[in-house]
């Protein structure tokens, strides 16, 4: 999916398996979005891929924020 036309998800952007934050959204091609948790990302999506568009945020969970690389000095 082109990424320029989705939105990024935010902290407002509940998983709809549990209701942790959605790092994945999965646009389906009969309408209507499911939104997951990178867990429940991982564990659906393989089911899901030639039914919907996907887009994987998850990649965000792995980036290190400024300030706390400072506070380890």
């Amino acid at each position: 999916m082109n990424a320029t036309l989705v939105s990024p998800l935010t902290a407002a952007d509940r998983c709809d398996r549990c209701g942790a934050q959605a790092y994945v959204r999965a646009r389906l091609h009969a309408g209507g979005e499911l939104l997951f948790c990178a867990h429940h990302g991982r564990e659906h999506l393989p089911k899901l891929r030639d039914l919907a568009d996907i887009d994987d945020q998850s990649e965000r969970l792995e980036v290190t924020p400024a300030l706390a690389a400072d506070d380890e000095r």
